[in-house]
């Protein structure tokens, strides 16, 4: 038998329990984002650095909500590769749902919180300037 559970009734631990997560800091782990990226600017090294360490300062305090982690991770990475600005549109809260079963017969059904389009017309390996 199937069990639903919504992905708001579990904690990071159980993610972490149930798919054996671990935290992985070999930079060689998706060597994908290592080839034909843009380079990035000293002042873009600088905030992804503040971003990081704001992200690791707020996981030693546990619990810590969704919604800050959103503010302080996600807004400032997401202004910064230029997705508030067009051509892009950002929707928040979107009504898209993710499930994903696990070996135990469990589905997770949980939504996307932020969700980046790009219109099918624009290039997709376009970069925005900012």
């Amino acid at each position: 038998m199937v069990t639903t559970i919504p992905v708001g009734n579990l904690s990071m631990e159980d993610l972490i329990y149930k798919f054996k997560l671990r935290r992985v800091v070999d930079e060689q782990f998706f060597t994908e984002w290592l080839t034909e990226l843009p380079e990035i600017t000293e002042g873009e090294t600088t905030i992804l650095d503040r971003v990081k360490s704001n992200y690791f300062s707020l996981i030693e305090h546990p619990p810590m909500s969704e919604s800050i982690v959103k503010m302080v991770v996600l807004s400032p990475v997401l202004d910064l590769a230029g997705f508030y600005q067009p051509p892009f549109r950002v929707k928040g809260e979107s009504s898209v749902e993710i499930f994903i079963e696990d070996e135990g017969g469990e589905i997770i059904k949980g939504q996307i919180d932020v969700l980046v389009l790009l219109p099918p017309d624009v290039d997709t390996c376009h970069r925005v300037q900012t």
